[in-house]
């Protein structure tokens, strides 16, 4: 499955010419970036950190929560208005991948861009959260699949324990604290399907597909209507009716509500949901603004889900 930020036709191929400039380059040291590029934590290099390169901020806020001051994290797209399938490397992003100790990318045909910056890294150690958390879903929106998550923070922290041998105990310690928030949010997503059994939202895209799954909440949306959206088609009108007739008469109880994604027909919807008195969830691909952290944006996120379906 693949999701849109945006509904351009961007070309997600990155220039030769980045990789050049890269390839020709004496520098080594991770860069800040600009525009939609650069890192939200940039700080000067410092002596004994291990460089770490992220495609997202999601996976570079986890790897913070692990490395903690072992680390420097560079995120690739960190604007909530960039586009991980339209992305477009840039010659920092190339050299900051040159210059790194670990790679970690989300996978699953989510940030294909990366591929292109790990040929720059060919001695760096490299993870895929898709290919650890192994769902065995084609959904590729694993960071909200909690219990996979805390399988890329036991596999972070195995290698950067590998890179600096001296604070692998550190990085143990550090990953053991992040995975029981993280099971603390699965535990009160468990906890707030069984208070509310048999509940049905409708979505605009199935994003927050595992967070909804923890939660044993049936996803109502018709498949023409998720299909459409996934493939980045027109959405049928006998699926538009069916989807409207689903908050019309209230057989759902919340609209999930992808807010990276801004079309007419989600405008439309979400209105109409707020009109009917059904409760809208928003959730987004990348940390909202004013964010810091992974946990935090979850806790904010189920929140939100645990108010609408009251």
């Amino acid at each position: 499955m693949s999701s849109r930020l945006t509904r351009s036709a961007l070309a997600a191929a990155s220039a030769l010419t980045v990789l050049a400039v890269a390839a020709c380059s004496s520098s080594d040291q991770p860069s800040t970036g600009s525009g939609s590029a650069s890192n939200a934590a940039a700080q000067p290099a410092s002596a004994g950190k291990i460089k770490v390169v992220a495609s997202t901020d999601v996976w570079g806020s986890v790897v913070s929560a692990v490395g903690g001051d072992k680390v420097e994290v560079k995120s690739i797209i960190h604007d909530p208005s960039a586009d991980p399938h339209s992305y477009e490397t840039t010659a920092d992003d190339a050299l900051a991948a040159k210059g790194a100790q670990l790679l970690l990318s989300n996978g699953g045909g989510y940030d294909e861009f990366f591929g292109k910056l790990t040929e720059q890294a060919s001695s760096a150690k490299k993870l895929v959260a898709y290919d650890i958390a192994a769902t065995g879903d084609e959904n590729e929106h694993v960071w909200y699949d909690l219990p996979g998550v805390d399988k890329v923070a036991d596999q972070v922290a195995a290698q950067l324990g590998e890179l600096q041998p001296a604070a692998k105990q550190q990085f143990s310690d550090n990953a053991t604290a992040f995975k029981a928030k993280v099971d603390a949010l699965e535990k009160r997503l468990e906890e707030l399907g069984a208070a509310h059994p048999g509940t049905k939202v409708v979505v605009t895209e199935p994003v927050a597909h595992y967070l909804l799954a923890s939660a044993k909440i049936t996803d109502a949306t018709p498949k023409a209507f998720s299909d459409a959206v996934e493939n980045d088609t027109d959405v049928p009108a006998d699926a538009v009716s069916a989807y409207k007739q689903l908050i019309a008469t209230k057989q759902v109880k919340a609209l999930i509500n992808n807010e990276q994604t801004v079309t007419p027909l989600t405008q439309d919807v979400v209105k109409q949901a707020k009109e009917t008195g059904i409760g809208v969830v928003g959730v987004t691909e990348t940390l909202p603004a004013g964010v810091a952290d992974y946990i935090g944006w979850m806790t904010g996120e189920v929140d939100e889900l645990a108010g609408a379906l009251k």
